[in-house]
C-alpha cells in the first residue's frame, strides 16, 4: 500500500512540474559539468568535421539494467539531431542485439526531426560485440579509426569500460561516461575528467533539451533526493537522543 501510495504522490508531482515546466522558459537546471562540456561537444564536432561515439553499453532492455540503456537512447536521439548536418554524422555502438537495433531506429528518427532523413545510414548504428570484453575489444576500434572528437559512455558497463576510456585518451578524443554498475562508475569516475555521478546518468535528456518532462524529473530528482537526505539524518538524530 505505502508503495502504491508513493508511486501515485510521485506521479501526481511529475505532472504538477511538468505544467510548471511548460510555463517557465527557459527552464533553469543545476550546473552539471559533464553535461556542460557535452552540449560544448555536439557544437565543435560538427565545425571540426568530426564524429562523436555513443556507446550504449550492454544492457538488457528486459531487466534492471534497462533504465540506463533508455537514458542512452534517449540522449542518442537528441545527439542525432544535432549533429546529423555534420561532415561525419555521430555512430552508436551497443553490446545487446535489441540495443543495437533501437540505436538504429533512434538514429533514423533523430535524423528525420532534423529534416535529413536522407543522410541517415543504418551502418551508424551498430552491435560491435555481444560479450562485455567483446563488445569493448569492437568499440574499441571506432575512436582511433573514424575521425572521433567525444566518446560518450551511456549504459550498463562493468570494469571492462577501462579499456574504451584508455583507447579514447590515447586518440586525444574526450570522455564523458556514466553507468548504473559500481565498478563501471568507479572506473569512469577515475579515468574522465568531468564523470557523471549516480542520478546524473538520468539527466542528459533536460540538458539536450528533450522536454518539459526530462527537466521535471530531474528537478524532483533532486527534491526527493534532500527529502530522502533530511529524513536519514533526523532518523540518526532521534536515535542518538534516544539513546542518551
Amino acid at each position: 500500500m505505502m508503495v502504491e501510495l508513493a508511486v501515485l504522490v510521485f506521479s501526481a508531482l511529475l505532472l504538477g512540474g511538468i505544467t510548471f515546466w511548460k510555463r517557465k522558459s527557459p527552464a533553469r537546471l543545476r550546473d552539471i559539468p559533464a553535461l556542460t562540456q557535452l552540449y560544448r561537444m555536439l557544437g565543435v564536432s560538427v565545425e571540426d568535421g568530426t564524429r562523436l561515439h555513443v556507446s550504449l553499453g550492454y544492457g538488457n532492455l528486459l531487466d534492471m539494467r534497462g533504465g540506463s540503456a533508455l537514458a542512452g537512447l534517449s540522449m542518442l536521439r537528441r545527439i542525432a539531431e544535432r549533429a546529423s548536418v555534420g561532415d561525419a554524422p555521430p555512430v552508436a555502438s551497443a553490446g545487446d542485439s535489441l540495443l543495437g537495433l533501437l540505436s538504429q531506429d533512434t538514429l533514423q528518427a533523430g535524423y528525420k526531426n532534423a529534416g535529413a532523413a536522407d543522410l541517415y545510414s543504418h551502418t551508424t548504428g551498430r552491435v560491435t560485440g555481444v560479450s562485455p570484453f567483446g563488445y569493448v575489444a569492437g568499440a574499441m576500434r571506432i575512436s582511433p579509426d573514424e575521425n572521433v572528437s567525444a566518446n560518450i559512455l551511456i549504459g550498463h558497463f562493468g570494469p571492462e569500460v577501462a579499456l574504451l576510456a584508455d583507447a579514447a585518451d590515447r586518440g586525444n578524443a574526450a570522455v564523458i561516461g556514466a553507468s548504473d554498475n559500481l565498478a563501471g562508475q568507479a572506473v569512469l569516475f577515475a579515468s574522465t575528467q568531468n564523470p557523471l555521478v549516480g542520478e546524473e546518468l538520468f539527466a542528459t535528456g533536460a540538458y539536450l533539451g528533450a522536454g518539459a518532462s526530462h527537466a521535471a524529473s530531474l528537478t524532483l530528482q533532486d527534491i526527493f533526493r534532500w527529502v530522502i537526505i533530511l529524513i536519514l539524518i533526523g532518523g540518526a538524530f532521534a536515535r542518538f537522543a534516544g539513546a542518551i
